[in-house]
C-alpha cells in the first residue's frame, strides 16, 4: 500500500483521494479527518502523541506533521520524542512545506504518514 497523494491544500482545505478535509491524517493506504476534539489538541500545548498513535501503528518510516499556515500549531519535544522512539524519522513544517515534503516522499515510494493543520 503506498500513502495517498494530497493533491490541493488551501486555508481551511486539503484533499486527500477526492475527499475533502480540514485537518487531516493520513498514512499508506488511508487518510481520516483529525478531529482535535479525540485528545483534546489545541494550538497549545500542540499535537500530542494520542493524536499520532494511529499512524505509528501503521508502520511508517517517516512522520510529516504540518503545524499550520503560520505555524500556530505547535509541537511538544515529548511528542518529538514519542515519535523517535518508534525508529520514525519525523519532520515538522509549514503545513504548505509539510505537504510538498510529504508528497515528494510518497512519490519516492517510502512509507509516509502525517497530520496536517490546514489553518493558523
Amino acid at each position: 500500500m503506498s500513502s495517498p497523494e494530497i493533491t490541493s491544500v488551501s486555508w481551511g482545505s486539503m484533499s486527500v483521494g477526492g475527499r475533502l478535509y480540514k485537518d487531516c491524517k493520513v498514512w499508506p493506504g488511508g487518510s481520516r479527518t483529525w478531529d482535535w476534539r479525540e485528545t483534546g489538541t489545541n494550538h497549545h500545548p500542540g499535537v500530542q502523541p494520542a493524536d499520532l498513535e494511529e499512524i505509528v501503528k501503521k508502520d511508517v518510516k517517516t512522520l510529516v506533521i504540518g503545524c499550520g499556515m503560520s505555524e500556530a500549531l505547535q509541537v511538544p519535544a515529548s511528542t518529538l520524542e514519542y515519535v523517535t522512539s518508534h525508529a520514525i524519522d519525523v519532520r515538522v513544517l509549514r503545513t504548505e512545506k509539510a505537504v510538498a515534503e510529504y508528497n515528494s516522499l510518497a512519490s519516492q515510494g517510502v512509507r509516509v504518514g502525517g497530520v496536517f493543520h490546514s489553518t493558523c
